[in-house]
């Protein structure tokens, strides 16, 4: 009997190594091989068969999965390394005791609640933009002028040619010289909250991601991780299904 091949950068997701999209990336910058042989976007394999090695890591599946937050401090990137030699999130989650990868990124001046798994497909929910699921942020600007700029932010913006997803914006607090917002965005586009903020005529002062869906960063303390609750890890899959 034959056995059912699957597409590449679905099975590298299963092992845990990357999500699917940066799979792909990896599969099309000839970072992945199949059998000894560089592999090709639209390849499959037999996940029980095949020797697949990224970038010289024989790959397999998890035994366990593991789901990861980390309040991510401003000044590291979200990458597991850096040839650059900057300080990566990789360094905070080293004692998670198994290889794990971050779901999506937050910019290097960017903080807040970020997630990790060695879950592909768990990753790949999270991150479609089909599924949804809302990401929460505050974010302090200088003054805001006009209702205008809100208003903007909240019907959409054009960036890279298309227009964003409605946003939902709450002003929470104003002071001398800053104002705090909170504004929730169902996409996951690259800085896509700052270029919003940008396109508004917004500086952003601070930007800190508060909860992804209905899982909430909490008190959790800047650099520190904790593993989700059962109940945590269940919302994310009732959300995308």
């Amino acid at each position: 009997m034959t056995r059912e091949k699957i597409r590449l950068q679905k099975y590298i997701s299963e092992c845990g190594y990357l999500s699917r999209r940066k799979a792909e990336e990896m599969i099309a910058a000839g970072q992945v091989f199949v059998n000894g042989r560089k592999a090709n976007i639209g390849d499959k394999v037999d996940p029980y068969d095949a020797e697949v090695k990224v970038n010289g890591v024989k790959l397999k599946r998890p035994d366990k999965h593991i789901y990861i937050m980390l309040n991510k401090p401003r000044g590291y990137i979200t990458t597991m390394s850096d040839e650059m030699g900057r300080k990566c999130v990789a360094s905070l989650v080293k004692d998670v005791g198994l290889p794990v990868f971050p779901i999506g990124r937050l910019d290097r001046n960017s903080e807040g609640l970020l997630l990790f798994t060695n879950d592909g497909e768990f990753a790949n929910a999270i991150m479609h933009p089909k599924y949804g699921i809302t990401k929460t942020y505050r974010v302090t600007v200088f003054p805001i002028q006009s209702e205008e700029q809100i208003e903007k932010l909240s019907k959409g913006i054009y960036i890279d040619g298309r227009i964003t997803a409605p946003a939902e914006v709450t002003v929470l607090q104003k002071y001398e010289g800053r104002d705090v917002l909170e504004i929730k965005i169902s996409e996951g586009r690259n800085r896509e909250v700052r270029r919003m903020c940008e396109a508004a005529s917004l500086e952003v002062k601070r930007l800190k991601r508060t909860a992804i869906g209905t899982v909430k960063l909490g008190m959790l303390a800047p650099g520190s991780f904790r593993e989700l609750t059962p109940e945590e890890v269940k919302s994310f899959k009732i959300q995308g299904n």
